[in-house]
């Protein structure tokens, strides 16, 4: 269910804005869509798994959140992020 280190360092380095960035909303919005795939992939299997199901809810509240405050702070971001992870098809 969680994301590896790697995979993370990975997502973090391709988002990033400047060196050592972690706390952009680029990049945290990417992490929570990489660890909400793989909620949805153990919940696939998992039917009845009530406690993940509630995690998986609030990481798409808070990606949703940081989405809204991008889209208020700067569009062009916000177009391009979307556009790179593939969201609101």
């Amino acid at each position: 269910m969680a994301i590896s280190k790697e995979k993370k360092n990975e997502i973090i380095s391709k988002y990033a804005t400047h060196e050592g960035d972690t706390g952009s909303p680029e990049v945290q919005v990417a992490v929570l869509t990489e660890e909400i795939n793989s909620l949805n992939e153990h919940l696939r299997i998992h039917k009845k798994d009530h406690h993940s199901y509630v995690g998986l809810l609030k990481k798409i509240g808070h990606r949703r959140n940081l989405l809204a405050y991008l889209r208020n702070k700067d569009v062009t971001r916000y177009r391009e992020l979307i556009k790179s992870l593939g969201l609101r098809r």
